[in-house]
């Protein structure tokens, strides 16, 4: 478990600014309900999940050496102050997953870098490569972290990000009776990840787009 602790300090840093882009996007569309609760902010205190944020994760990374799910507090958002109601939905709840591809790009760079740096390090350094190697690693799961995280979130269920979005995809009325799946869907969800074929499904969906960002990795290599 110790050797896989890299990976805590990027999937906090990943779930928390996927609730603040939510937060950024519904105020730029007219709400400015995360704003001024104080949400939009990288202190991590506001947005940890006591559950989900820690719990969950150590309790995963201590069972499997890996963490299947985590997430921070929700930002509020009132839909009700949108301009443009159906599509300032799509647009906030669309915002969340593509910051995790962006993290996940950026992740992919800070990886090469960082490889780099490594390889550059005069023999001996045994501090220096110990920083670095944590860091190497760190930044190389958060490519993985962040593709699942976005991957995971556009699942069509409620209430993930997806859902959302198709809700808004929807005709009014039967967008209404979809959402009152609430919080049953993300157990769905959970239930579905242990189906190995839906498994199967979503780790060939992550490792594809992963891929183009592996290349930018194997150039420092």
């Amino acid at each position: 478990m110790l050797q896989q602790l890299y990976i805590l300090p990027m999937l906090l840093f990943s779930v928390i600014l996927h609730e603040i882009a939510h937060g950024w996007m519904a105020l730029r569309c007219g709400d400015p309900t995360a704003k001024e609760m104080g949400r939009l902010t990288l202190n991590p205190i506001p947005h940890i999940d006591l559950f989900g944020s820690i719990i969950i994760p150590l309790a995963s990374l201590a069972s499997t050496g890996s963490v299947f799910i985590a997430w921070a507090k929700p930002v509020p958002v009132n839909p009700g102050n949108f301009r443009h109601f159906r599509r300032d939905e799509i647009f906030v709840s669309a915002v969340g997953p593509l910051t995790n591809i962006v993290i996940a790009i950026f992740s992919a760079f800070a990886t090469a870098a960082f490889a780099s740096v490594y390889a550059a390090l005069p023999p001996g350094s045994h501090m220096e490569e110990a920083v670095v190697s944590f860091l190497v690693q760190m930044f190389y799961a958060g490519i993985y972290l962040n593709i699942f995280l976005a991957v995971f979130n556009l699942i069509p269920i409620p209430p993930l990000d997806g859902s959302h979005v198709l809700a808004s995809l929807l005709p009014e009325k039967l967008g209404a009776i979809y959402h009152r799946v609430g919080m049953i869907g993300i157990l769905l969800v959970i239930v579905a990840m242990q189906v190995p074929a839906v498994y199967s499904l979503v780790v060939h969906v992550v490792r594809a787009l992963a891929s183009p960002l592996e290349q930018i990795v194997g150039l420092s290599l």
